[in-house]
C-alpha cells in the first residue's frame, strides 16, 4: 500500500453478520452518546498487534499500525461498541524488557511502561494480547506484572489466521490462564468470540445515555519536536496522558484530551512534532506527521508552539500555511518564555520579528507562555475563546451590504478604460472557516489591491480581526436589492 493511502474501513468477514445481530440485541443506539462506561485496556509487549485490534474494534484507524516495535507510546482511547455495548477502549504502549540503559530510547521505553501500568490499574477488564509462537522474556515479565489483576484478565493469542501457530501457543496455559482465545486481528478470525468474552461480566448498569455536550472548541497543538506540546496538553487537561520527554519525536499518535474552562468545553489534540522532510526517516514518523497535519481538518484553533530559546523554524512557516489555507484560527505560542529576559522590550522585539516573518498573518495573536510552570495559560485560553467566537460569527446579509456601501463610498473602485467593474453586493457563505462572496461585474478586472482593501475592511469593521478571512468574486449583473425583489416575486408565485 502506498505511503499516503489511509486505511478507512475494515473488510467485512464471515463473523460480521453475527456481530450485527448482537448490536441489535444489545439495546444501545450506536449513534448516541453514553457516559459512565466500563474501561477495557489492551496490553502486551511491542508488536503483538494491539493497535490493529484496537482499530478493528473501532472500525476505523485511530492508532498508527506499523511493523516497527514500540510504535504506540501514549495511550490511545475512544468509545467503542463491542457486541453493541459501549465501552471505553484503550490501546497502550508495548511492555518492552530489552533495553540499552545508556540510550535515550531506553529512557522513553521506561516512560511508556510506567504509562501502561498506570492505565492498567484503572481498567475494568484487561485484554492481554500475546503472539502465536515462542514465549519471550517480555511476555513472562509482563504476565508476572499482571498477577494482581488476574480476575480482570482476558488472554488472546494473535496472528493465528487459519489456525497458524495454535499448537505451540497452548504452552501459554502453563502460566495459569483459564482459557485462551486464538484470533487474527488483521484478518478478523474469531474476533466475535473475543468480543463476547470482553463484554461478559462487565457492569453496564451505570451506563446511561448522556446529553452530548455542545461542540467543544477543538485545539490542535502543532510545532516542531520538543517545543513543549505534550507539557501544555497535560497542563490543560490536568493529566499525564501525553508522555513528556526532551527526546525528540516522543509523541506519535494524536493524543486527545478534554477539559473545561470559563464555562466552555475544550478538546485538545497533542500531535507529533513536525520536522523537515529530510529528517523524517522512519515510516512511523511519516504517519505521525501525516496524522498531525490531518488534525488541521478537525480543529478550530491551532496553538503553534515556538520554542522561545530557538525561535522560528522553516516548518513553522509550513504549518502556518496549511492552517491558513484551511481558515483555522492561529495563535503563535512563545513557549519557555520563562527562560527569556522578562521585559516588555524583549517581548515587543520578538513579536515584531514574528510579524515580519509572517507579514500576511500580522492579525494572528502572539502570546508568551510557560507550559511547564503554567504561566500565561489563562491568557491563551481566553484568546482561544475569542478566536472561536470570531470563527463562528455570522453577519446578516443586510448588515453586510450596508457596510459594503460605506466601503465603496470611502474608497470607490478604480475606473479607467482598461479597468472597469462594479461591485454589486456580498454574502457570507460560511463560518469556521469564514468566507464571503462578492458579486460584481467583470471579476477579472478587480485589482488584487482592491480585494485586499475589502478583506481588511471586513476584518476591521465586522469583528474578524484575528482570524483568516476568504473573499471570492463572482460575476453578477443584478444589484442585491434587485435580486431580493426577484426572489420575493418567485416566492409569491410559488
Amino acid at each position: 500500500m502506498a505511503k499516503d493511502e489511509e486505511f478507512t474501513e475494515f473488510e467485512k468477514n464471515e463473523e460480521l453478520s453475527e456481530y450485527e445481530r448482537a448490536v441489535k440485541e444489545a439495546g444501545y443506539d450506536t449513534s448516541k452518546y453514553y457516559v459512565n462506561l466500563p474501561t477495557v485496556v489492551i496490553a502486551g509487549r511491542p508488536n503483538v498487534g494491539k493497535s490493529t485490534l484496537f482499530n478493528r474494534f473501532m472500525h476505523r484507524r485511530l492508532a498508527i499500525v506499523d511493523p516497527t516495535p514500540g510504535v504506540t507510546r501514549d495511550p490511545v482511547e475512544a468509545m467503542a461498541f463491542i457486541m453493541g455495548k459501549p465501552v471505553h477502549l484503550v490501546d497502550t504502549g508495548g511492555y518492552k524488557l530489552d533495553r540499552d540503559p545508556t540510550s535515550r530510547e531506553s529512557e522513553m521505553d521506561e516512560l511508556v511502561v510506567q504509562k501502561t501500568v498506570a492505565t492498567i490499574k484503572t481498567a475494568d477488564k484487561i485484554l492481554l494480547l500475546l503472539e502465536s509462537g515462542v514465549i519471550t522474556g517480555e511476555d513472562e515479565e509482563f504476565i508476572h506484572l499482571l498477577r494482581p489483576y488476574w480476575n480482570r484478565l482476558i488472554v488472546a493469542v494473535n496472528k493465528c489466521e487459519g489456525g497458524k501457530g495454535e499448537g505451540v501457543s497452548w504452552n501459554y496455559l502453563q502460566y495459569g490462564f483459564k482459557e485462551l482465545v486464538f484470533i487474527s486481528a488483521d484478518h478478523g478470525d474469531h474476533i466475535t468470540d473475543l468480543a463476547k468474552k470482553i463484554v461478559d461480566g462487565l457492569d453496564f448498569s451505570k451506563v446511561e445515555e448522556g446529553e452530548k455536550p455542545a461542540d467543544p472548541i477543538r485545539i490542535a497543538i502543532l510545532g516542531k519536536p520538543n517545543t513543549g506540546k505534550s507539557t501544555l496538553s497535560n497542563r490543560l487537561t490536568h493529566s499525564e496522558k501525553s508522555i513528556v520527554s526532551d527526546y525528540a519525536g516522543t509523541t506519535r499518535d494524536v493524543v486527545e484530551g478534554k477539559f473545561s474552562y470559563a464555562g466552555r468545553n475544550f478538546e485538545i489534540m497533542d500531535t507529533a512534532g513536525i520536522r523537515r522532510k529530510k529528517k523524517v526517516h522512519e515510516n512511523v514518523e511519516y504517519y505521525s506527521v501525516n496524522r498531525a497535519i490531518k488534525t488541521l481538518d478537525k480543529c478550530d484553533v491551532v496553538f503553534l508552539m515556538i520554542d522561545a530559546q530557538e525561535g522560528l523554524a522553516d516548518q513553522d512557516k509550513k504549518i502556518c500555511s496549511l492552517a491558513y489555507e484551511r481558515g483555522r484560527g492561529i495563535i503563535f505560542v512563545l513557549n519557555k518564555w520563562d527562560t527569556q529576559e522578562q521585559s516588555k522590550k524583549t517581548l515587543r522585539s520578538t513579536v515584531d520579528y514574528i510579524k515580519t516573518m509572517f507579514g500576511h498573518m500580522n492579525w494572528a495573536p502572539i502570546l508568551p507562555l510557560s507550559a511547564l510552570h503554567g504561566e500565561g495559560i489563562k491568557d491563551l485560553l481566553n484568546k482561544a475563546i475569542e478566536l472561536y467566537e470570531q470563527l463562528t460569527r455570522r453577519v446578516e446579509t443586510s448588515a453586510l451590504n450596508k457596510a459594503l456601501s460605506d466601503w465603496l463610498f470611502h474608497y470607490p473602485p478604480p475606473a479607467s478604460k482598461a479597468i472597469h467593474f462594479k461591485i454589486r453586493y456580498m454574502t457570507q457563505t460560511s463560518t469556521n472557516p469564514v468566507a464571503f462572496r462578492i458579486f460584481c461585474t467583470s471579476p477579472d478586472n478587480v485589482p488584487e489591491s482592491y480585494v485586499t482593501y475589502l478583506k481588511n475592511s471586513i476584518r476591521k469593521d465586522l469583528g474578524f480581526d484575528q482570524i483568516p478571512v476568504d473573499v471570492y468574486l463572482k460575476p453578477s449583473r443584478k444589484r442585491w436589492e434587485e435580486r431580493t425583489v426577484s426572489n420575493e416575486k418567485l416566492e409569491v408565485r410559488s
